[in-house]
């Protein structure tokens, strides 16, 4: 953390505007200030303005007013959060895109970085927040710029103790254990003594164990109901589709447990479908490579998952669904709100007794990914390290932000790139972020696209070509895949989804 403090005169106590990045992900990160006011007289409308280092940007931001001017930022208070009361503080925070962090900091038009005090170290300016430029199963490495001064070196710090003591300015920390999460700061250091620290970065190591499937895979959605698309077995799931997420385990009258069942009107719809013949046909799936999820919640799914006891509910009952039925894994699609506190603790009980194999994977709304505050965001990052892959629903939205403040409407190649770069450049890895899309008509009630408009979003975001007026700044070749709301609707309009983007999907890098 950096205390970037403001000139005061000597009888007054400084107010100062700390910089901290509770998360950052390597390409990004999320940025908060805190404007605190230790004075004894309350401060009436304020501003923060800053410069970025080329290649770093603001995306999103929350409680703050925002304009650019180049890599120039100006943060205003939005009115409601314009006073600062004596010994109070106002926080606001935005997303960053790019390793660099705010440079020549004003707070009211004063600078915010603090004079020498003659101390220890006191000559040295602290470094800036190091950037992790390269991963592996056991190392990190880091690298920042210099602050003000001559120093020696620097120490690399996790927490209170040292890992690293350079002449440069980068290092490599080793013998990390695979997919661990760890958080460094950085001092200069002279003889006599050290710098402030720096900004913290956060980093996980690779190695995350995601689930036993191609790098590349489609997930449609197969109905255990009967509605106007045509009823199936799971025997005539088309063979396209890599992962059929069986919709849906349904709520009980406990909370957080669930239950599912072969539905009676859709066993009857198809001529008669035993459980045994759904598990038969589970097993036969399996042998063709496929992998076979529970997906809980859906439209009017109201399992609720909100405290420990729930937590524990929903673990023991999906455990035993997949015991009993042979599931691989579990889909979440609750669009009715959840906890990513005690959903993620739910599923990583689940995962400590289903093992390494278990496929997690998530459905939320556009809405539920606009911003790292949204719950799901939050749970998708919680559970990172033991997360599959999100399909969000691109469909059924309306307009919505991209990763570029831009507005997009859906059912265009622009709508699924610019959303899916807030996903990959705020946390998630490529490999973990897939595009929902619905299969033609009657499948949703918006944002419904040729399956060939799919495959030219997949192009842009894997290989930078058949793009929109939007285009990422960079390419994500391990973009995951495609998902469809639903299989059963996409053998009623003729297989062109599965038919269209499934071979796709073997063509991208």
């Amino acid at each position: 953390m950096i205390a970037l403090i403001l000139p005061a005169p000597a009888h007054a106590a400084a107010a100062t505007a700390t910089f901290t990045k509770p998360q950052d992900w390597g390409s990004g990160w999320e940025g908060r200030f805190t404007l605190s006011n230790p004075s004894g007289a309350a401060v009436s409308g304020w501003t923060v303005e800053f410069d970025l280092p080329a290649g770093t940007t603001v995306g999103s931001y929350w409680d703050a007013l925002l304009t650019k001017d180049g890599q120039h930022n100006v943060f205003k208070d939005r009115g409601y959060n314009a006073g600062i009361p004596a010994g109070g503080t106002v926080t606001f925070g935005f997303l960053g895109n790019g390793p660099g962090s705010p440079q020549n900091c004003k707070f009211n038009g004063q600078p915010c970085a603090g004079g020498d005090d003659g101390g220890p170290g006191g000559g040295l300016g602290s470094p800036s927040a190091p950037s992790v430029t390269a991963r592996t199963d056991t190392s990190l490495t880091l690298s920042w710029t210099a602050g003000t001064g001559t120093p020696t070196g620097y120490h690399v710090y996790e927490g209170t103790a040292q890992r690293a003591t350079v002449s440069g300015t980068s290092t490599t920390i080793s013998g990390l254990d695979k997919c661990s999460t760890h958080s460094y700061t950085v001092r200069a250091y002279d003889d006599k003594g050290e710098s402030a620290a720096s900004t913290a970065v956060t980093a996980t190591t690779t190695g995350c164990a995601t689930g036993p499937l191609p790098k590349h895979f489609l997930t449609g959605y197969w109905h255990d109901f009967v509605n106007s698309a045509r009823a199936l077995k799971l025997s005539q799931v088309p063979d396209q589709y890599d992962v059929v997420a069986v919709a849906f385990g349904e709520a009980t009258s406990n909370f957080g447990e669930v239950s599912f069942k072969v539905d009676p009107g859709l066993a009857s719809k198809v001529g008669g479908y035993t459980d045994d013949q759904f598990k038969a046909d589970v097993k036969a799936l399996q042998a063709k490579g496929k992998k076979v999820i529970l997906s809980v919640g859906g439209e009017k799914g109201a399992v609720w998952v909100g405290n420990a006891n729930a937590a524990d509910l929903f673990t023991n009952s999906v455990y035993k669904i997949m015991t009993e039925w042979g599931f691989d894994g579990v889909d979440i699609d609750l669009e009715n709100g959840l906890s990513p506190q005690y959903m993620g603790q739910a599923l990583r009980a689940l995962r400590a007794k289903a093992g390494n194999n278990l496929i997690i994977t998530m459905a939320p709304q556009t809405v539920d990914m606009q911003s790292t505050g949204a719950a799901y965001f939050q749970l998708a990052l919680n559970i990172k390290d033991i997360l599959t892959v999100v399909h969000m629903q691109y469909y059924n939205s309306g307009t919505m932000l991209g990763c570029d403040q831009g507005v997009y409407s859906q059912g265009t190649v622009n709508f699924m790139t610019a959303l899916a770069c807030i996903q990959l450049e705020n946390g998630l890895r490529p490999d973990q972020v897939a595009l929902g899309l619905p299969a033609g008509a009657g499948a949703a009630g918006g944002g419904v696209v040729s399956p060939s408009v799919v495959n030219n979003a997949l192009d842009c975001l894997a290989k930078g070509t058949n793009c929109g007026s939007f285009k990422p700044s960079k390419t994500y070749p391990d973009i995951r895949g495609a998902m469809t709301w639903s299989i059963n609707w996409d053998v009623s309009n003729g297989g062109g989804f599965a038919g269209t983007v499934g071979p796709h999907l073997k063509t991208l890098p």
